[in-house]
């Protein structure tokens, strides 16, 4: 059998990812190690002979795609985090890296481990791929006990860097007796996702002003839809609608904004005018026009033209109200409102096609790539004669974010369908963690049987527990930033989708994808310019 893996690399990559998703889906106190499992699938098939790995080539192009991948989808939510409190929150995050950074130079000389070493138990402890990444291709092929130590120190280090999260974020809420529903009610719309449903209101105040007018002077964070006047016609609300006695009006919010709508213009009315749909009928379409994507909602002439209008957006898992500067990508789902006679017209102009969302331009993507790989290759001189690149890790990643803010370049649309985009994330991280598994399986047991593990370990647990207690720490009591956004935070400072996924357990609201957003990029970068000059500094 060993034989035939050696002889067959594909068949030793479909074996370690079953068995690294196998791996994945044990869950311990209810967290599991997810795709990071794949990594100790192939150091575990990598241990059983040295010739047993896979070709460089997969992990480079497994790290390629998912740090390009990661920058699309990051972007917009990253740009738009740096317009609010973004520079206070990335700060405190590269203060909190540089103290680890502090600490990885500490255990290099109480520890008297190897610089490469040193350098891998630094991004595993902090659980980054792309850092580790960085460090390999500053290696080079020429080295490769350097390369292999780097692997395993990340590898050792990496468990810790998971539970370690998850411990200090447990610890700290019942120290602190954090109330997170009471923090989601004082931040309310700053969340990512809503839950929003749509309500009828009948309308008893006289003297209106217009919609528009009234959603402004009061903040209300609601979109009007459907009205039905006192006698008996059906129009859509507008900005200028100004509403009577005894007309009804939809209007789609949550409950409490909803409350506050009511309370201004009347009383709850029996009739629910959404389920008559008669006059106005609603429906959810895909976005898969390419034309569509990348663009404003108030830029969409044909809503104009067959007077419709689009209440709310869904991608992935969260939904949001539908602004006039909401941008739609492809894979959202848009909910419609809007004439029985016109939709299907309606539903044509936004594609609405299964078929068309898992297609990929391979023109954009190709040229985003492109655009990654040179601009990672570019030397940035720094203080000390230290010279770093951005490398495979953090060029695509730089070009994905401004990419994924941009969204448009004229003919040209970069977005990635979002179900496309998962898929490629998924499978880079599959490639780098199976090429860098099995090729440095089999040093990483010959390390754990001499007995030298323990100590990567250890440094490798104080690094992790140290960053998250202090980012804990000087965020939610001197910043005074919410702890549900801190816990976020500290998913994206450990670029660790796990401790986000405990994060949004434990908070059972969206808080923590705002603090994850907002950091999760400048981490990234930070890692894998710190693990270079660690590297730099200690060879």
């Amino acid at each position: 059998m060993i034989d035939l893996l050696i002889a067959h690399p594909i068949l030793l990559l479909v074996v370690v990812s079953a068995l690294g998703y196998l791996l994945g889906q044990v869950r311990i106190k209810g967290s599991s190690l997810g795709v990071a499992a794949v990594l100790f699938a192939g150091l575990g098939v990598g241990a059983l002979h040295p010739d047993l790995k896979l070709p460089e080539f997969t992990t480079l192009l497994g790290l390629v795609l998912f740090v390009y991948a990661v920058g699309l989808s990051s972007g917009p939510g990253f740009f738009a985090a740096l317009r609010r409190k973004g520079l206070r929150d990335n700060l405190l995050v590269v203060g909190v890296l540089l103290g680890a950074f502090g600490l990885a130079l500490a255990a290099y000389a109480v520890f008297r481990l190897d610089g490469a070493t040193v350098a891998g138990m630094f991004a595993g402890s902090l659980t980054n791929t792309p850092a580790l990444a960085a460090v390999l291709e500053f290696l080079g092929e020429g080295r490769p006990a350097l390369r292999d130590a780097a692997v395993v120190g990340y590898s050792i280090a990496y468990p810790m860097g998971v539970v370690g999260m998850i411990l200090a974020i447990v610890l700290m809420q019942h120290l602190w007796k954090v109330d997170y529903a009471a923090e989601a009610e004082q931040m309310r719309g700053e969340a990512v996702g809503q839950d929003l449903h749509s309500y009828s209101i009948r309308v008893e105040r006289e003297g209106l002003a217009p919609l528009e007018v009234l959603a402004e002077q009061e903040g209300w964070d609601v979109l009007f839809g459907r009205v039905k006047r006192a006698d008996g016609t059906y129009e859509l609300a507008e900005g200028t609608t100004r509403l009577q006695p005894g007309d009804l009006v939809s209007v789609v919010a949550t409950q409490d904004e909803a409350e506050r709508v009511q309370q201004a213009l009347g009383r709850w009315a029996d009739e629910h005018l959404e389920q008559d749909r008669r006059v106005f009928d609603f429906r959810r379409i895909f976005v898969s026009n390419p034309n569509v994507a990348g663009r404003r909602v108030r830029d969409l002439a044909f809503l104009r033209q067959y007077d419709a209008i689009v209440t709310r957006v869904r991608r992935g898992d969260v939904e949001w109200l539908v602004h006039g500067d909401t941008v739609l990508e492809l894979g959202d789902r848009v909910r419609v409102v809007a004439r029985p006679e016109v939709m299907g017209t309606i539903s044509r102009l936004f594609g609405d096609s299964y078929r068309a969302l898992s297609e990929i331009n391979l023109l954009t993507l190709s040229l985003g790539l492109l655009a990654g790989l040179l601009i990672g290759m570019i030397p940035v001189p720094l203080p000390g004669d230290v010279t770093f690149r951005l490398g495979l890790a953090g060029g695509p990643l730089v070009v994905g974010l401004v990419l994924g803010r941009v969204g448009r370049t004229g003919p040209l649309l970069w977005y990635l369908p979002y179900s496309a985009n998962l898929l490629l994330r998924q499978l880079g991280l599959v490639l780098f963690f199976a090429g860098v598994g099995t090729r440095a399986g089999y040093a990483f047991f010959d390390t754990l049987s001499q007995g030298g593990g323990l100590l990567i370990f250890g440094a490798g647990a104080i690094i992790t527990c140290t960053v998250a207690l202090a980012a804990l720490v000087i965020g939610h009591r001197v910043l005074r930033i919410p702890m549900g956004v801190m816990t976020g935070m500290l998913a994206g400072l450990q670029t660790q989708p796990a401790v986000l996924s405990f994060a949004l357990e434990q908070t059972g609201n969206d808080l923590p994808n705002v603090g994850y957003a907002t950091v999760f990029p400048v981490a990234t970068i930070t890692k894998i310019i710190l693990a270079q000059v660690l590297l730099s500094l200690l060879l």
